[in-house]
């Protein structure tokens, strides 16, 4: 079966084509710059890649695009759209309602919609791609996997807030947690590098780009993770605030902000870029750092204080903690940061081998000491695999409407 699978965001359309069960990626790609004047599409296959500037202005027309260049003369991999057995779809926000990737029906399509307000960057793109490919490819099964689900296993003491109960009750006000798929992804292989199975294992796992979520694992299961209610909360990110006192918010309206300076304040002017003033790309802070500039080294160091603030949390949270694992752009890549949030962490029994470190860029490997007690592990997500993987088997079951439990 060859299955496609979506990820559909503001401004980007990312995209796999495998055949499955075998694994096998046949193409991938992307379409960046959805919604601007020229949009660029990035297609590749075998060991080429053929770019062009295409027209998208939104979502809908960066799928349709995709979908013909996967059958184009020159550069597509399939002779017809319609050999495409099954569609998974990356979906940020599934709330209390799923806890596992399930096969696209109207009533999923309404959830989808109904939680738009707690993600509006993520959910109505998600949303987009899915109407998209079922316009395309009528009849064909379509495969919702949430970035929510893997964290449904939060006990209540970890995802309830500080405020009434009640608003639990009316609104559903609790941590919800996000990049689950990722997470689990990470979990399971830190656990099979530990030759351990995936109920066996207590790990932190990182995931770090532009957005930043730190995830405890106990025994194969989410017990807490930093994104809460939105994917606002937690460490701070390329853009986003991470954690800070709601009162802050307050004063500011106090001060004149309305409610929509605030959410664009919080979401797209602050983190790495808000403290730097300079850049949300840690590739461009490393530069300016090295340069002196001062107040990018000062963005960098509080990025790793709080992602040690967190692991500090978790591992006490865990006892006992096996194993920490980064994943994501900045977790795979960054050897320095690494470094600096693992430095000093012997307390915890992290012992990080520095060489093994350095050279551990966009690879998996293990990056701490043989004798570590706690192992530390650098992982590249496959988010796009498990997505595979879960819309080949729904689309294979004889009973497809049965969700597949992410939970565990």
């Amino acid at each position: 079966m060859q299955v496609l699978v979506i990820n559909a965001g503001s401004s980007s359309v990312k995209y796999y084509l495998y055949r499955m069960p075998q694994a096998e990626v046949l193409a991938k790609g992307s379409v960046e710059r959805v919604g601007e004047k020229v949009s660029k599409l990035a297609h590749s296959f075998g060991d080429r890649t053929w770019t062009s500037d295409v027209s998208a202005p939104g979502v809908e027309e960066a799928v349709h695009f995709v979908l013909d260049t996967l059958v184009r003369d020159d550069v597509g991999v399939l002779d017809d759209i319609a050999e495409i057995g099954a569609v998974g779809h990356r979906v940020v926000h599934g709330g209390e309602e799923f806890t596992g990737s399930v096969v696209i029906d109207d009533r999923v399509i309404a959830s989808i919609e109904k939680y738009a307000d707690l993600a509006p960057l993520h959910n109505p793109p998600n949303l987009a791609g899915i109407r998209a490919a079922g316009a395309r490819l009528p009849g064909v099964t379509q495969v919702a996997c949430f970035d929510t689900a893997f964290h449904t296993t939060i006990p209540q003491v970890a995802y309830l807030y500080g405020l009434p109960y009640q608003l639990y009750e009316k609104y559903r006000i609790r941590r919800y947690g996000f990049h689950g798929i990722s997470h689990r992804y990470v979990a399971r292989r830190a656990a099979a590098l530990m030759g351990r199975g995936k109920y066996e294992v207590n790990v932190i796992t990182c995931h770090l780009g532009n957005g930043c979520s730190i995830t405890a694992v106990k025994e194969g299961r989410s017990v807490d993770t930093s994104m809460g209610f939105t994917p606002l909360e937690g460490v701070p990110m390329g853009t986003r605030s991470g954690d800070l006192d709601p009162a802050i918010l307050f004063y500011l309206a106090d001060k004149g902000y309305s409610p929509q300076s605030l959410k664009t304040l919080c979401n797209k002017e602050s983190g790495l870029l808000g403290i730097s003033g300079l850049s949300n790309d840690i590739r461009n802070l490393l530069q300016l750092s090295a340069e002196g500039r001062e107040r990018a080294t000062l963005a960098l160091d509080v990025f790793c204080y709080r992602i040690r603030k967190y692991i500090g949390a978790y591992a006490a949270v865990l006892e006992p903690l096996d194993a920490i694992a980064f994943t994501g752009g900045i977790g795979e890549n960054a050897a320095q940061l690494r470094e600096q949030i693992c430095r000093n962490m012997s307390q915890l029994g992290v012992h990080l081998d520095r060489p093994a470190n350095e050279t551990a860029i966009g690879a998996e490997a293990q990056i701490s000491t043989p004798a570590s007690p706690v192992k530390v592990f650098v992982i590249p997500t496959n988010e796009q695999l498990g997505i595979a993987k879960d819309t080949c088997d729904l689309a294979t079951r004889e009973r497809p409407a049965v969700a597949i439990d992410n939970r565990g």
